[in-house]
């Protein structure tokens, strides 16, 4: 019985050590993704690219634009319906990443400095920023559950 009890307990042990993922390693390709999809020439597959990151019912705020963060079945395809409005709007873009934070194995917070310039795809109005984002990116069974956008 005392074998037993030992190969089930190193049997769960390193079945839940296989589903950790490198935190860390993950913050980095996140943001490699996301700003790919921000750059002049991103594509739809640079979007299924990042989609890919996120779990189907994905909440997401963007203050003080989006202040809902409300996990819902379709939103993934809310993101993915904002973001191919957008899609193509900057004639430049950049980004550094300046931090990343992880949180036991549930939390990733990542602060970057971006610029863009380019024209609004609803008002046609000339556009331009530079800026400093936090993203806090809560994880759940190796994707993003829930993005929380936050202003310096």
């Amino acid at each position: 019985m005392r074998n037993l009890v030992l190969i089930f307990s190193l049997l769960f042990a390193t079945t839940a050590a296989a589903n950790e993922i490198d935190l860390k390693k993950f913050a980095h390709t996140y943001f490699d993704t996301m700003i790919a999809t921000q750059a002049p020439d991103a594509t739809k597959n640079d979007l299924e690219n990042y989609f890919a990151l996120l779990t189907d019912d994905v909440g997401h705020s963007h203050l003080p634009w989006v202040t809902d963060d409300s996990r819902l079945p379709d939103g993934k395809e809310a993101m993915r319906k904002g973001m191919l409005f957008y899609l193509g709007a900057h004639t430049e873009y950049s980004a550094e990443l300046l931090n990343v934070f992880t949180f036991n194995n549930s939390a990733i917070a990542i602060r970057y400095r971006n610029s863009a310039k380019g024209i609004h795809p609803q008002n046609k109005q000339a556009i331009a920023y530079t800026q400093v984002m936090m993203e806090v990116l809560e994880i759940e069974n190796g994707k993003v559950a829930v993005i929380r956008k936050y202003h310096e």
